[in-house]
C-alpha cells in the first residue's frame, strides 16, 4: 500500500474536456446524474424520476450523509395536519414573518415565500414516501430535540419575544416518527421510494471531476469506483460505518479511520465515466470535515465538533469552483450551544470571560453559540446560584432527557464547575473581573424582580432572581471536552433561486450544473434553527430535480456504452 494521505477530503481535479477523452469510453448514460445521496440527492432523484427522467446517484459512501445522522427533524409550518390535531394556528405568512428575521435575506423574500407556501405540500410528500409525523408536543414544547413519542415542538425562537414577531408562535419542527435519532428512519424512507421508483444507485463511487463538452457545458463526471463486492468494498464499508457511530464519542479516532478509508479509495477505486443527457446535480452536503476549508473561511470554528458525515468534504462546491462556480457565505458557521435541556438552564445568565452578560439565555442553541464563537472567542460561563443549580441536577437526573442531554448537563455541574461563596469570589475563580460579574447578576436580578426590563429582552418567565450563595459557573466554552459543541457549515454554491441552477462570477449560469441541500445556498445558508436544513433539501432537491428533468438534452444520444 502506498503511503498513507494526510487527510480524509475527496481529491477534486480539473475538469475533463470530452474532446480530451481520446480511447475512453462512458461507461454509463442517464438523463439526471445526481452526486450524493443524503437528503437532498433523494429528493432531487424523486422528483425527476418522477417527470419520467432517467436517473443515476452516485455516492462516496453507501448513501445517508448528514441527512440519516441527524434527528429527523423537519422545520414546516403554514398550516400542517400535525399543527392542527395539536390544536394551533399557522399559516405562510406567520412562518414567513418569523423566517424573514431569522434568514435576514440569505434568500430573496419571493423564494423564501414560496419555501412557506410549499410547508404543507413538501411535508405531505414526505408522507407519501412513507415517512410518518405526529401532533404529540412536550412538555412547554420548547427542547433541544424531544424524548421519544413528542414529534411537534418548537424548534427555534419562536418562543422567544424578541425573534416571535407578531403573530401567535406556532410549533414548526417536526420528527419524523421514529425512536431516538430519526434522521435514519427518514432516510430509510427516502432511498426506499428511490429504489422502488427506479433511480440507478452507484455506491462507494466518488466524483472526482466533472466532464465539460467544448463550451463549457457539464455532461457528465468522472466517479472513481471500489469493485463492488470486493474485499477493498466490505472494508471501506465497515470502516466507515464505524466512523459515522463512533464520531460523537471517539473524533479522534475517526479521523484516523478516515484516512484509511481515503487511503483503501487511493489504492483500490478505478475511474468511469457517467454521462447526464440534461444536467448534473451536486448533493454532497457541507465541508464541515475539510480542515483547510474551515481554515481558510472559517477559523473561529477549527476547534469546534464536527456535526455531520464523513462525505461533508466540501467535494460538491470543490467540484462547483473547478467550472467556474461562485460560491458564496463559506464562512457561515452553525455552532449550537444548548442550554435547554434543563429546563431550568436559562433561567441563569452566561457571560464572557471578563464577567459580562452578552446574550438571551433563552433563545436557540445557534443563536447563542454564533456569538460566542464568533465574538467572544469561544469562551463563556454560565452562572447558577445554589437553589438554580440544586433545580437543574433534579431535573438532569429525573426529567427524563436523552442520555446526550442529561449526561454532559450533569458532568458539567458537577466535574467542570467553579464555586464561589459571593459574586466577586467566583469572578476572582474563574479569572474575570469582579465588579463586571457583580453588575451584571445585579442589572439581572433587577429584571427578574420586575424593577427594570431585561438587557436582552429575556422573557419574564425565563427570569429568576439569583441571590443564593454559593454560585457556580460552568463552563459552557468550545474548548470543553465534557460538553462538546457541535458545528456545521452553511455556505455554499451560489444558485439560481428560481431552479437551482450553479451560478458562475458574473450570475451567469454553469450549464449543465445544478446543486440543492448544504452544498448550495438556501434558507438555512444564515442560521440554523432545527430543522431547517432537511426542509430546504426537500425544498431544494425537488426544485433541481425538476427543473433538469424538464432541461433540454444537449448532446448526442449516440453514445458507445460498456457496462459498470
Amino acid at each position: 500500500m502506498s503511503r498513507p494521505r494526510r487527510d480524509s477530503n475527496t481529491p477534486i481535479l480539473a475538469p475533463l474536456v470530452e474532446e480530451q477523452l481520446g480511447d475512453r469510453t462512458w461507461s454509463d448514460t442517464c438523463d439526471v446524474l445526481v452526486i450524493g445521496w443524503g437528503a437532498a440527492g433523494a429528493c432531487a432523484a424523486l422528483e425527476a424520476r418522477s417527470h419520467g427522467a432517467q436517473v443515476i446517484i452516485a455516492d462516496r459512501f453507501n448513501g445517508g450523509g448528514a441527512s440519516a445522522r441527524s434527528g429527523g427533524v423537519v422545520y414546516a409550518g403554514g398550516g400542517t395536519r400535525q399543527q392542527q390535531a395539536a390544536g394551533f394556528s399557522d399559516s405562510p405568512q406567520a412562518m414567513f414573518d418569523y423566517l424573514k428575521h431569522e434568514t435576514q435575506g440569505v434568500v430573496s423574500d419571493a423564494t423564501l415565500r414560496k419555501f412557506c407556501a410549499d410547508s404543507v405540500s413538501n411535508l405531505s410528500w414526505l408522507e407519501g414516501h412513507g415517512a410518518r409525523y405526529a401532533h404529540s408536543v412536550p412538555p412547554g414544547g420548547k427542547t433541544s430535540y424531544p424524548s421519544d413519542g413528542y414529534f411537534l415542538y418548537y424548534s427555534g425562537n419562536e418562543l422567544v419575544p424578541s425573534h416571535a414577531g407578531e403573530q401567535a408562535p406556532a410549533p414548526r419542527g417536526h420528527r419524523t416518527v421514529g425512536k431516538g435519532q430519526c434522521g435514519a428512519v427518514l432516510y430509510r424512507h427516502l432511498k426506499d421510494a428511490c429504489l422502488k421508483a427506479g433511480v440507478q444507485p452507484l455506491l462507494q463511487s466518488a466524483a472526482r471531476r466533472l466532464v465539460i463538452d467544448a463550451s463549457g457545458r457539464v455532461i457528465g463526471a468522472e466517479l472513481w469506483c471500489l469493485p463492488a463486492g470486493s474485499r477493498e468494498a466490505i472494508l471501506h464499508a465497515r470502516l466507515a460505518a464505524r466512523a459515522e457511530r463512533l464520531q460523537n464519542f471517539a473524533p479522534g479516532y475517526c479521523d484516523r479511520l478516515r484516512q484509511k478509508i481515503t487511503q483503501l479509495e487511493h489504492d483500490h477505486a478505478r475511474p468511469t465515466l457517467v454521462r447526464a443527457r440534461r444536467g448534473v446535480i451536486l448533493s454532497t452536503g457541507g465541508f464541515i470535515f475539510n480542515r483547510e476549508l474551515i481554515q481558510d473561511h472559517a477559523p473561529k470554528f477549527r476547534r469546534n465538533f464536527k456535526v455531520g458525515a464523513t462525505g461533508c468534504d466540501g467535494s460538491g462546491l470543490r467540484l462547483g469552483q473547478s467550472v467556474g462556480a461562485c460560491s458564496e457565505r463559506l464562512s457561515r458557521v452553525s455552532a449550537w450551544r444548548f442550554i435547554n435541556p434543563p429546563y431550568c438552564w436559562p433561567k441563569g445568565i452566561v457571560v464572557n470571560t471578563d464577567g459580562q452578560r452578552f446574550c438571551n439565555e433563552e433563545v436557540y442553541g445557534a443563536t447563542l453559540g454564533q456569538p460566542l464563537c464568533e465574538e467572544q472567542g469561544g469562551k463563556a460561563w454560565l452562572i447558577l446560584d445554589a437553589r438554580l443549580r440544586k433545580q437543574a441536577i433534579r431535573q438532569a437526573l429525573f426529567g427524563g432527557y436523552w442520555w446526550f442531554q442529561s449526561v454532559p448537563a450533569l458532568a458539567l455541574m458537577l466535574l467542570k464547575v467553579r464555586k464561589g461563596q459571593t459574586p466577586e469570589q467566583l469572578a476572582s475563580t474563574c479569572g474575570m473581573q469582579p465588579a463586571e460579574l457583580s453588575a451584571a447578576l445585579q442589572a439581572y436580578n433587577a429584571g427578574a424582580r420586575g424593577v427594570a426590563e431585561d438587557a436582552f429582552g429575556k422573557s419574564t418567565g425565563s427570569r429568576q432572581v439569583l441571590d443564593q450563595g454559593p454560585f457556580y459557573a460552568c463552563d459552557i466554552s468550545v474548548g470543553n471536552p465534557v460538553f462538546p459543541l457541535g458545528a456545521l457549515t452553511l455556505g455554499g454554491l451560489k444558485v439560481n433561486e428560481d431552479d437551482g441552477a450553479v451560478l458562475d462570477d458574473n450570475g451567469e449560469p454553469v450549464a449543465g450544473l445544478f446543486s440543492a441541500g448544504r452544498t448550495a445556498i438556501g434558507v438555512a445558508s444564515h442560521l440554523y434553527i432545527s430543522g431547517l436544513s432537511l426542509a430546504d433539501c426537500v425544498f431544494s432537491g425537488r426544485r433541481a430535480g425538476y427543473a433538469v428533468s424538464a432541461a433540454t438534452a444537449p448532446v448526442s444520444e449516440n453514445l458507445a456504452l460498456e457496462p459498470l
